[in-house]
């Protein structure tokens, strides 16, 4: 397909499930007023944990979004995925009806999806026997169905898929939902990731491997990207969703833009199970690819969304990619990671850092990475430390990375006619 034979994307709705806040407007005022939403964790007992401290989402009510006994039958990630999606589609004002149903899809990534239920029915297995598990478990377990339920509950036959990439599968689903509607398979997509992993087996894996920050006792400080006391990251949860749109479909309906979606670019390390390559190789080719398919030079970046994880070894090598991919520019263009305040989503993070890029774009205020307090020599870069920013953003950048040598940077810019 030739550049000329693409469509036009552009995002004209949000929606959001955050540890900072559990709908559009809570989770952007939380973003740039520096919000910290780290705190012990509640959700299970974790006094025996190494790790006790997460980015939950506070005072969730699935109720909101569905009948009780619907809820009831999914998994905290699925109940995520609708409550955002539908968030979106109420923010674009958007109509799915019989007419447009077939022209409506859904991509939502997770990345380990319904463990709670998993670790659950293992317990209900082991002390009652394998004939009281749920009928329910595999339908409320397996990572799709976070697409498969919010496609249900909002009525979108069009394309349906769940990018399972670790870290990186919000940004694929979003990725993945631009390059429909691009090729023309779909007139708009809901898009973006969903994780609800804060769950007793999942912190101790994490622990056991040495990723988590133990700062138990400080955890509004312990999510400290690019900083040199760092110690690993806070796991969070919630939900990012993105409504994309063909451009002239959304100008006839009068749709308000947010941003035009531009570029997207994927890569593999082929290095590592969990760490990237030295120098972040794979990362910097994500971020040139997603520029190329934008037709856009590095000069012409404003901002970068980092995935920025508060990791030894992350932060780092994707400061070291962003300057083989930019070159010089580097130095002049702002970058923050928003985990600083939600913590890590996994496969979820992608979608509300997306939600995040494509504000920073609509209201030219740049999300501050927090918790910046001693810089890390290796890490030189302008992270917009501790307060958020007014800054003009004609071109933001999204990144992703994940277990496995998954890396996605998506590209976004101000909508001009």
């Amino acid at each position: 397909m030739t550049n000329s034979d693409r469509k036009r994307v552009v995002v004209t709705g949000l929606g959001a499930v955050t540890p900072i806040g559990n709908t559009l407007s809570e989770y952007w005022e939380g973003l740039v007023s520096g919000r910290n939403g780290i705190g012990p964790i509640t959700l299970f007992d974790a006094a025996r944990h190494d790790c006790r401290i997460a980015g939950e989402v506070k005072a969730f009510d699935p109720f909101q979004y569905l009948e009780r006994k619907d809820a009831k039958r999914m998994d905290r990630f699925a109940q995520f995925a609708v409550a955002a999606s539908k968030q979106a589609i109420a923010d674009a004002q958007f109509v799915i009806n019989d007419l447009n149903a077939e022209q409506v899809g859904v991509i939502i990534g997770s990345g380990v999806g319904g463990i709670k239920v998993l670790e659950d029915q293992q317990e209900v297995y082991l002390t009652k026997g394998p004939d009281r598990c749920s009928p329910f478990m595999v339908p409320m377990m397996i990572a799709n169905m976070a697409a498969g339920l919010t496609a249900i509950h909002i009525g979108a036959k069009g394309p349906n898929s769940c990018p399972v990439t670790a870290c990186a599968s919000g940004s694929n689903g979003i990725g993945d939902a631009f390059r429909l509607i691009q090729g023309g398979y779909a007139q708009a997509m809901i898009c973006g990731g969903a994780e609800a992993a804060i769950t007793p087996l999942s912190v101790a894996g994490f622990a056991s491997a040495r990723t988590l920050s133990t700062r138990n006792d400080d955890p509004a400080h312990a999510s400290r990207p690019f900083d040199r006391d760092r110690n690993g990251f806070v796991m969070g949860e919630g939900a990012g969703i993105l409504l994309l749109e063909e451009l002239e479909h959304a100008l006839s309906r009068g749709a308000r833009i947010y941003a035009e979606m531009i570029g997207y670019g994927m890569t593999c390390d082929a290095y590592h199970m969990t760490s990237p390559v030295p120098g972040g190789e794979g990362a910097a080719r994500a971020i040139q690819l997603a520029m190329k398919d934008a037709g856009i030079t590095p000069d012409q970046v404003s901002y970068i969304n980092a995935h920025g994880t508060s990791t030894p070894m992350n932060d780092p090598n994707e400061t070291a990619a962003i300057k083989t991919a930019l070159g010089e520019h580097a130095y002049k263009v702002a970058v923050s990671s928003t985990k600083s305040m939600t913590g890590h989503l996994l496969g979820g993070s992608g979608g509300i850092e997306g939600v995040a890029t494509a504000l920073a774009v609509a209201h030219d205020q740049l999300p501050p990475t927090i918790n910046l307090e001693n810089p890390d020599p290796a890490c030189d870069l302008d992270y917009v430390p501790n307060h958020s920013r007014s800054h003009k953003v004609d071109v933001a950048l999204s990144n992703s990375f994940g277990f496995g040598g998954h890396n996605v940077t998506v590209a976004f810019r101000k909508y001009v006619g």
